[in-house]
């Protein structure tokens, strides 16, 4: 006797849809995030000097943590550690300007030092969210985010250059690879049209490689001695405590706690048509701050919502937690095998640059729409444009605080982030209300 199953819509937030219909949604949300999640470890490990096999495990743990943090946030444990909202977990660029100065300073245990603190911080502030909330308005929030983009600007423009450690640094064939690359990626975000228009930065960057394998730009040879399957390994980087990195963090990750209430909004908002309710919110945060300090012991670097993600739920009002769910198990499998975190991390600098560039530019203009939210009354603009410009400021004048203890340069002098979250927050307290 034939029993029919009854499948779920992929348009309800619980069930089980059907996986021909499933997998290609899941994959859509996979192919918008990994390159954008892997791309901050690239980076870091690149600034640290790790060598090819450690470089590797890096990369892998980014994808491993990043499938974690996205299974508690759809599935919350206990019911209240994860919001249950349909979001996607990653690797966050919004760190990388104050992780790149202490790696720097220091190395990557450090980071994961500081972000161990920084995830406990997290957890409190998704337990006590309602009260902290007022501190960071959108005009607050949004000056940060807008310093973030900006920052992130020389980055990218090294990267292109084809990284300020190669020996053919500023190259012609750097420069035109790096600018074809940011061609492919501008063009189908502006002319394409779905999947196309949703895997730009993807396709982009295979365009990249491809030119840049013509020019010589590629070795395979990491590739080939990575093995084909192995589990992240707990501790492997270490951990170390500075107070300046954990300061630098901590502000950082309570930034970013608040900032996830806009992507829950967001998502809830555009998928749900509805406001996230305080549970939703608060479990959120608390598993945000939670897996952060998971991620702190395996070495995966902090993790946060993902806009682009978000942008795909609002616009195909695919909601349904099987779905991402799925995209986040396609994405730990992915975790566990060395030899496609190895094939990433072979991706020329160049092609990195231009595929982030335009990232980078996209996060400094949604730091402009939140600021844009609010009148731009003298009030304001003056906490906007004095924030901006002494976080700015102070971390273009490398010698600026010289005179001052080594602890207060990791702090304010390296990354303008906490300058500018810092003297938005105290301006906003002590400037007179504007009169309605």
């Amino acid at each position: 006797m034939k029993t029919n199953k009854k499948y779920a819509s992929v348009f309800e937030l619980n069930g089980v849809p059907k996986f021909s219909q499933a997998f290609p949604l899941a994959l859509q949300h996979v192919v918008a995030m990994i390159v954008g999640c892997v791309t901050p470890a690239i980076v870091i490990a690149g600034m640290a000097g790790l060598n090819g096999g450690d470089k590797v495990i890096f990369v892998q743990t980014a994808l491993f943590i990043a499938a974690i943090s996205t299974l508690v946030q759809l599935f919350p444990l206990g019911g209240k550690i994860g919001s249950g909202l349909p979001v996607i977990m990653g690797v966050s660029f919004a760190y990388l300007p104050s992780m790149q100065a202490i790696v720097e300073g220091y190395d990557i245990a450090t980071i994961l030092g500081a972000q161990l603190i920084g995830g406990i911080v997290a957890i409190f502030v998704g337990i006590f969210v309602k009260k902290l909330r007022v501190l960071f308005p959108p005009l607050i929030t949004g000056t940060v985010v807008f310093t973030i983009g900006l920052s992130l600007y020389p980055t990218a423009v090294k990267y292109m250059a084809g990284g300020a450690s190669s020996p053919d640094y500023g190259s012609w064939k750097n420069w035109l690879v790096g600018f074809l690359t940011l061609a492919v990626v501008t063009g189908l975000n502006h002319f394409a049209k779905g999947v196309w228009k949703l895997a730009s930065i993807l396709i982009g960057m295979v365009v990249g490689y491809i030119i840049s394998a013509f020019f010589g730009m590629i070795d395979l040879s990491s590739v080939g001695t990575a093995g084909l399957f192995q589990v992240p390994r707990p501790m492997y980087f270490g951990m170390k405590f500075e107070p300046s990195a954990i300061i630098t963090m901590v502000i950082l990750f309570v930034i970013n706690s608040v900032q996830a209430i806009g992507d829950f909004s967001a998502t809830s908002g555009g998928g749900l048509d509805r406001e996230p309710t305080d549970k939703e919110l608060s479990g959120g945060i608390v598993g945000y701050g939670l897996t952060n300090v998971l991620g702190s012991f395996f070495g995966g670097l902090p993790t946060a919502t993902f806009s682009q993600n978000v942008g795909i739920v609002a616009t195909t009002k695919v909601v349904n937690r099987m779905v991402l769910g799925l995209a986040a198990v396609i994405i730990l499998v992915a975790g566990f095998v060395p030899k496609f975190s190895a094939l990433l991390t072979t991706i020329p600098q160049c092609v990195l640059g231009g595929a982030t560039i335009s990232v980078f530019a996209s996060i400094a203009m949604t730091g402009i729409k939140l600021v844009a939210q609010q009148p731009l009354t003298y009030r304001n603009t003056s906490i906007v444009g004095l924030s901006v410009a002494l976080g700015m400021g102070i971390t273009q004048c490398s010698d600026a605080l010289a005179g001052f203890p080594a602890w207060v340069t990791t702090v304010f002098g390296k990354s303008p982030v906490v300058v500018t979250a810092i003297t938005a927050i105290v301006l906003n307290l002590i400037l007179p209300k504007d009169k309605k």
